[in-house]
């Protein structure tokens, strides 16, 4: 079970926090996470107003720091822009910190600001990411190192430090949608994170079965499979309802001016709570719908992304907390029951 920020600015008593405040915030919430029993709190990268996240592994350093067992990771890095011997070398740096807590997902971006900030051409979106990967996957798989391609200058018989543990770090893949990237994840015989932010979950199903189907194929190891999907925990179901309401409506609003997605209605969103990828509502009902999906989509690991632009604090602690201390140990409950009367 895990939490996933993409470094969204928050509001306390209608004032707005400042950047240095978010980041600081974020660390504190590692520490809450680490507390109420969470697994894994991820960091994403954006480089736009309302996000903090554009310094992942400086964040998570912060964090390592502030933390003891609960393990580190991105939500998605941006590898199609970033650099893998400089990733590399940040990433080995925070395992080493966090006494070997680090992870991380992979993904090609679905917000393109990092192109033009850093002179990528998006025309070469998908090249940009298969050299790169595959560099970053030889560059964990051992030193030296002796590598070309046409996104960044050769590598000859070069070795990195500090040197990542004997393997690498756990790295996944995170998939928007395209069966290309769920193919891609399978060659490479790394896990599968799956990004459900609208719709019916149960129509990624079929990706599931794809990325399995594939593993076989390349023959590798079976991997697992993750979700990450956003919503709110809090007392009630009509509480989360209407706190997550009040910050979802507006960030979708400006989401669909830039991508063209439908206007956020509450009959809409009302639908989404109950069939659709918004997981917002009481502990109980948060956790029978991650046991439904965990069932449904195959999954062994659930991440949360509890914040969006202007929500409360309170809202956000409350949030960790209850995903950590109730929800999870629900979630395992039900399993369990039903793995006993299967």
């Amino acid at each position: 079970m895990g939490l996933n920020t993409f470094g969204d600015v928050p509001t306390e008593g209608g004032r707005t926090f400042s950047d240095a405040e978010t980041v600081r915030l974020l660390i504190e919430e590692a520490k809450l996470a680490e507390s109420a029993g969470i697994d894994v709190f991820s960091v994403g990268e954006h480089y736009r107003e309302g996000f903090v996240d554009s310094a992942g592994a400086v964040l998570l350093a912060g964090m390592a720091t502030a933390t003891e067992s609960i393990k580190l990771g991105t939500s998605v890095t941006v590898l199609s822009t970033n650099d893998p011997v400089r990733l590399y070398n940040e990433f080995s740096t925070l395992d080493a910190i966090s006494n070997g807590r680090a992870q991380l997902v992979l993904g090609r971006a679905s917000q393109t600001q990092s192109f033009p900030l850093f002179g990528y051409d998006l025309a070469d979106y998908e090249q940009l990411f298969e050299e790169k990967l595959e560099l970053f996957m030889q560059l964990q798989s051992g030193m030296p190192v002796t590598w070309s391609g046409t996104v960044r200058a050769p590598l000859v018989d070069q070795t990195l430090h500090p040197t990542m543990r004997a393997g690498g770090i756990p790295t996944w893949i995170g998939v928007g949608g395209s069966p290309n990237s769920v193919i891609r994840a399978a060659r490479y015989g790394l896990p599968l994170m799956l990004a459900i932010i609208g719709g019916e979950p149960q129509r990624f199903a079929g990706h599931v079965d794809l990325y399995y189907r594939a593993l076989e194929q390349f023959g590798m190891p079976r991997q697992p499979v993750g979700q990450h999907a956003l919503g709110l925990v809090a007392d009630t179901d009509e509480e989360a309802a209407d706190l997550w309401w009040e910050s979802w409506k507006p960030m979708v609003e400006q989401m669909g001016k830039e991508r063209g997605f439908y206007a956020p209605t509450r009959e809409r969103y009302d639908l989404e709570l109950a069939t659709g990828a918004l997981f917002v509502g009481s502990a109980d009902t948060v956790a029978q719908k991650i046991a439904r999906m965990t069932r449904e989509l195959r999954i062994s690991r659930f991440d949360l992304k509890y914040d969006v632009p202007g929500l409360p604090v309170g809202a956000r602690a409350r949030t960790i907390e209850l995903l950590g201390t109730e929800v999870a140990p629900r979630v395992r409950e039900i399993l369990a029951e039903e793995n006993v009367n299967a």
